[in-house]
């Protein structure tokens, strides 16, 4: 009878009702996500894993403006349908520097996880100038700007010095030689090296 009564006065309670909802899910969600930042395999990187050079980082924000992510996702599931179109299954250890990390289910186009080295810079730049060139049935959307916009160099210290400060181990030699890396650089180059790092810290040790 109390339960009955208990279950009826929640139920009848907007406020207390969420206000109980709201703590079942924080609960729920504490015990699912603490352990995780104690777990090494979550919060250390893989072997050989190094932060992003200057050129890579550029690109990997000129990939998350065009909004590539809305078709590629960077996150190959343990499914042997996966691996074997794909490569090694992702692992957190390999997304330690990456904020925001580019996780994801989305798969208008293929998986980019493992995509690093898989083709060459030309054909990239000719995959992004016009990709039904290269794959007469894609639906990209063409990048043809990005071979003409040049790189602000000066963007870069404060983006280092940020990802410093939350962690990431850029060294002040690595700072003091960020901006001449950048140097008479396209955003089209920028985005390729980016691309071609993408998963080889787990493909250089298999």
């Amino acid at each position: 009878m109390m339960s009955k009564f208990s279950h009826a006065l929640i139920e009848k309670n907007v406020g207390l009702l969420l206000v109980l909802t709201l703590l079942v899910a924080s609960v729920g969600g504490i015990v699912e996500i603490v352990p995780l930042f104690f777990q090494k395999s979550t919060t250390q990187p893989v072997a050989g894993l190094m932060p992003y050079t200057p050129l890579q980082l550029a690109g990997r924000d000129i990939y998350i403006r065009e909004g590539c992510y809305g078709c590629h996702s960077q996150m190959i599931r343990p499914f042997r349908a996966e691996t074997e179109r794909y490569g090694h299954y992702s692992v957190a250890g390999e997304a330690v520097y990456d904020r925001p990390f580019q996780f994801g289910s989305k798969r208008t186009g293929p998986d980019l996880a493992r995509v690093g080295g898989r083709y060459s810079d030309d054909w990239h730049r000719a995959h992004l100038e016009n990709p039904r060139d290269l794959v007469p049935e894609s639906n990209m959307p063409a990048y043809p700007w990005l071979s003409k916009a040049k790189l602000n160099p000066a963007d870069i210290d404060p983006k280092l010095r940020a990802l410093r400060a939350l962690g990431t181990p850029y060294t002040d030699a690595d700072l003091a030689g960020a901006q001449e890396a950048l140097q008479d650089k396209t955003e089209q180059d920028a985005l390729v090296a980016y691309l071609q790092n993408l998963g080889t810290a787990i493909k250089n040790t298999q």
